[in-house]
């Protein structure tokens, strides 16, 4: 009897997020004067495609202003997107209703970039840790407290430290403190967004192998954004590099670090520091990523990129297969 396929765990399906604005006061007195300007739009997601299975570890990687950031919390329910939708174990999100809808929003949660800025000042750790699965009554009054312990001992932090505010911890506890709050709920999924990134390198280690132990402990899946190439290798177990809204290559982790095929993807991996011996000569990407409020027709790396040609200026590439689990969108694989 042939087994059934599962569906992703998560999947996004032509997920575009604009941000739609007026225009001040300077820009309506230009209008009036003959401007042909009207409002702006922030192209921020532009019709991504991604899905992410049942325990798998995926890597988001691109430059500041990419959008990887609209798009895992687009994944985490956060913003809602323009077009498209975000399938849960096969269903689209947008339509299931009551105790799935729970469900569903529940098993996804979010860790953030600024572990200071994402916890409530005014609230003591307890009510921080225990307060969302106490509101969806995952664990009854009397539970609770020994429940918030049993949080806080998994991420690493003395209990005993739990009637405290978040100023009086570190940095490095204040990212386990959002960490804890965020396993209350009992998730499946956690969009990490640079979440080590607010800390000190040598805290950095602590936290990463604090979430592939959580990880093999609690069975979970993550999406992983960050700018630091070194961290995601180690972590992830398949890469996806991101360029002005849209994904341009996806690949296992080993596969993509030993052979990018994409230009940017390349012109990325080939200024990632590494320990060897002689001197290297830094060639940066040519030229500044492109302003979202208008980017480039066709593919929006070709200005930047060394291989750019006619095709390239009009028509945009599709993300498609140019070998077994890899996808690529650059019009130099139909050559």
């Amino acid at each position: 009897m042939t087994a059934v396929a599962q569906p992703p765990l998560i999947e996004g399906r032509r997920l575009v997020k604009r941000f739609v604005g007026s225009l001040d006061l300077a820009g309506r007195i230009v209008a009036r004067l003959g401007s042909d300007r009207g409002g702006w739009a922030v192209h921020a997601v532009d019709g991504v495609d991604i899905a992410i299975a049942k325990g798998e570890v995926v890597g988001l990687v691109g430059e500041s202003g990419c959008g990887k950031s609209t798009l895992g919390r687009m994944i985490a329910g956060l913003l809602e997107p323009t077009e498209g939708d975000v399938l849960f174990r096969g269903r689209p999100r947008s339509a299931l209703r009551g105790s799935e809808a729970r469900t569903a929003r529940l098993a996804v949660q979010m860790i953030f970039q600024d572990p200071h800025a994402s916890l409530n000042p005014r609230a003591r750790i307890e009510t921080i840790v225990g307060e969302a699965p106490h509101v969806h009554r995952l664990v009854s009054n009397e539970e609770l407290p020994a429940y918030v312990d049993e949080m806080l001992k998994r991420v690493g932090l003395d209990p005993a430290l739990k009637r405290r505010y978040p100023h009086q911890f570190s940095g490095g506890q204040r990212a386990r403190i959002g960490i804890a709050r965020a396993l209350a709920v009992k998730p499946e999924f956690l969009v990490c967004d640079e979440a080590i990134a607010a800390l000190d390198v040598s805290i950095q280690a602590q936290v990463i192998n604090l979430f592939m132990d959580l990880r093999a402990a609690y069975d979970l899946t993550y999406l992983y954004i960050s700018h630091d190439l070194g961290v995601v290798q180690h972590i992830s177990d398949r890469i996806a590099i991101m360029y002005l809204g849209r994904i341009v290559e996806t690949a296992p982790a080993e596969e993509l670090f030993r052979s990018p095929n994409h230009p940017y993807a390349q012109a990325l991996l080939a200024e990632m520091p590494r320990i060897a011996p002689g001197k290297r000569t830094f060639h940066p990407i040519r030229g500044e990523i492109p302003s979202p409020l208008d980017p480039p027709k066709g593919c929006h790396f070709h200005p930047r990129c060394p291989h750019a040609m006619e095709r390239c200026r009009l028509e945009a590439p599709l993300l498609k297969q140019v070998a077994p689990r890899r996808l690529s969108a650059c019009h130099l694989n139909d050559a």
